[in-house]
């Protein structure tokens, strides 16, 4: 499931308009990856709000869990962003109520599907142990 949701009214959010980056900190294993985000490639992939930190993540190989496809149906994306949230897009009152559903919750938390950073700094973003799906299922 990917696009939008067609029973919330999706907030005004800006993108970027010069290149920045997103490093993504894994609290499981401390593990860094810095992704440099290109404006002009937005949107990357076809799940979460476009330029959004779950659509970013996804295309540069990094699983973030997104039961709902991304469309703000669920709190499995939620990530805390530990930097440069003040650049980001408010969180609507969608993504609000399906945070209180997430555990772990900080000030910091949003739903990386509706996240979206407008490039005017750097951002660091922590992807909670919980968030990971280990599971992988067989061929």
């Amino acid at each position: 499931m990917a696009g939008t949701n067609p029973y919330i009214e999706e907030e005004e959010a800006t993108l970027p308009t010069t290149p920045y980056k997103i490093t993504f900190v894994f609290e499981e294993t401390g593990e860094r990856h810095e992704i440099r985000v290109d404006p002009d490639k937005i949107p990357y992939g076809e799940t979460g709000r476009i330029g959004s930190i779950l659509d970013v993540a996804l295309a540069a190989g990094l699983d973030i869990d997104h039961a709902c496809g991304g469309v703000c149906a669920c709190s499995t994306c939620h990530v805390i962003v530990k930097e440069g949230l003040e650049t980001t897009n408010e969180a609507s009152e969608d993504e609000e109520d399906q945070l209180d559903n997430a555990p772990g919750l900080t000030h910091q938390s949003r739903l990386s599907c509706q996240c979206i950073p407008d490039g005017t700094k750097d951002v660091v973003v922590e992807i909670p142990r919980w968030n990971r799906n280990n599971v992988q299922e067989g061929t």
